[in-house]
């Protein structure tokens, strides 16, 4: 399931979505989220300490039955170790 071609608009494949942003730095991670479908709310939920327990926990908070999440992160030297810790699923 590839999910972001323009056909996946009309399947409603997007809307099962949950898309993270993080902006990693050193010592923080600011986290926004936007639900898929094309009127999905956006909301930051915050900025947290740049450790891997936290996001670990956070991730397990965000994950939901039914719901996949697809991170995106900033591709610094900060943003490739939270990359590494993110799950693969």
């Amino acid at each position: 399931m590839t999910g972001t071609e323009p056909h996946a608009w009309e399947t409603g494949l997007m809307d099962t979505i949950t898309y993270v942003g993080l902006d990693v730095h050193k010592a923080t991670v600011a986290v926004a989220v936007a639900q898929g479908g094309r009127g999905g709310e956006v909301r930051q939920l915050g900025v947290f300490e740049n450790r891997s327990e936290i996001l670990t926990k956070l991730v397990a908070r965000l994950s939901k039955p039914g719901r996949r999440l697809s991170f995106c992160y900033e591709a610094g030297s900060c943003g490739y170790d939270a990359g590494e810790a993110a799950p693969r699923r």
